[in-house]
Order: structure tokens, then sequence, then C-alpha cells
């Protein structure tokens, strides 16, 4: 894959690219984050993992500025999320491929291409990126659901972005492609682009600069990979994780959890 990509700056260089402060959203009468506060760095590879359900697409959808909010404020790049100055400096990949079916590769990123104002380049220059060079010419609705997947990415990496959020991105790939994208991903992070990506997959934890591990509507860890095994004191992410899921749920238990428990002395 062609990584040529060169990340832009701005004059708003100082803190973080994103902060999350006091967030606050609502699902029904369901709090997802009563209270969230967050950091993410500058120019580096962030991790966003968890179960699912945790709030990592509700966090996702914050920060590019599309998620109704209750209360709190999210910063990014110096603006308010989902400010219009923001649009062409913020990319976002959802996990359901947001391209046309009926239009072929080189077609549908050439139109959004031209939807953002991106050079007439950009089209060939990330279909490249995301391996697809050899297929440019099919339709959509004839690739796989990973190729689909990667349409998606494509469209999200035109332009020069400084901010790019991607929801579990590497979901369907075979394990040559996953370990190309997060090359690409760390080139992109190395040229100064800030990268949020949510992921399942825990071994591809190890490939991030920083980890925000979540449960339950709440921010469980925000480390380092390294930190992470130390802590915990395992060579192994996922055993990792599990402890610290462990160890948060036993710290926060459920309400139902919470009533049984405080019948029970009741009654004792």
């Amino acid at each position: 894959m062609s990584t040529d990509r060169i990340g832009t700056t701005t004059s708003d260089t100082r803190g973080p690219a994103v902060a999350v402060r006091g967030l606050r959203v609502r699902r029904g009468a369901t709090d997802v984050f009563d209270g969230l506060d967050l950091d993410i760095p500058r120019g580096q590879v962030t991790g966003l993992l968890g179960p699912s359900g945790c709030g990592k697409t509700t966090l996702m959808r914050s920060i590019v500025g599309v998620q109704k909010i209750a209360g709190g404020a999210v910063t990014v790049l110096g603006q308010p999320a989902g400010s219009r100055m923001l649009r062409t400096r913020v990319a976002y990949d959802t996990q359901s491929a947001s391209v046309y079916g009926d239009l072929t590769i080189h077609q549908n990123v050439r139109y959004f291409g031209r939807v953002i104002g991106a050079p007439q380049t950009d089209a060939a220059r990330v279909i490249e990126q995301v391996g697809l060079g050899d297929r440019r010419n099919q339709t959509v609705d004839s690739l796989s659901g990973g190729q689909r997947s990667r349409v998606s990415l494509a469209v999200a990496m035109l332009g020069s972005p400084d901010l790019v959020v991607l929801d579990e991105p590497t979901v369907g790939l075979d394990p040559l492609l996953r370990a190309e994208l997060w090359a690409l991903f760390r080139d992109l992070a190395d040229s100064g682009v800030t990268l949020l990506v949510s992921s399942h997959v825990m071994d591809e934890a190890l490939r991030c600069d920083r980890l925000v591990l979540m449960r339950a509507g709440r921010i469980v860890a925000d480390t380092t990979p390294d930190r992470l095994l130390a802590d915990t004191a395992t060579t192994d992410p996922d055993a990792a994780f599990l402890a610290l899921i462990e160890s948060d749920a036993a710290a926060h238990p459920p309400a139902a959890t919470r009533r049984a428990a405080r019948d029970g002395e009741a009654r004792s």
C-alpha cells in the first residue's frame, strides 16, 4: 500500500486534539454517559476499546458532532464538535459502509472528493492506500463486506483531515490486510494526523500509542499499551482487559445487584 499522504497542521497546536468535559448523553430514560471526561492527544493513534454497548460509537458520534448530547462540552481541534469549520478537518468512518452500491469504487471516491473539495488526484491515492487499486472499476455491490468497508475508509481519508475517527475499521478483514491498514494508521500518525480507532480485537491495542478502555459508559482506563500490561502483570492484552473489566465490575456493580445486596443486609 502507498503511504505518501502528509497530514496538515494548523495554528491550534496547543492542547489535546479532543477535549471532552462533563459529557452527558441519554437514550430514552437511560444515561449512556453521565459526566464523561476525556482528552485525546494530537498526532497519536488512540485505541478505543470495550465490550459491545459500552458507549464507544456514541462517544465517537459525539466527537464528530452528530450525536445529540444532554450536557457537557466536546471541543475538537479548538472548536465545538460539529462546527462548520471542522467539516474538512475531521473524517469519520462508520461501522456500516456509507457508499453507493451501484457506483464503482472510483466513482464513489471521486464523488465524495468533489463534495468536500479534495484534489482530483486524491481518489487514486486513497484507493491505493486501502489496497483496492486493482478493483477500482468494480461496483460496490460486487464487493465483499470487508472490501466495502475499505471503500468507506478510502472516502474518510480524502483531503487532509487533521482528525480521523474510525469505528471498527478492520472488522471482517484478513490478518494481512489488517496489518497493512495498521501500518497506514501509523504512517498517518507519524505525519501529524490524530486517529481515534475503536476495536473489539485486543491485539490491536498493542499497535496504539494510547488506550481508552470503556465499560458501561465509563472510562475504565486511560493508559498506554506498556502500562496496561505492567499494571495487570500480564503479557496478554486479552487477559489485561478482562482483569480491568472484572475489577471495574466489582467496584461498580449494576443497580439491581446493589439493591439486592442492600435488601440482604436489611434482612440479616
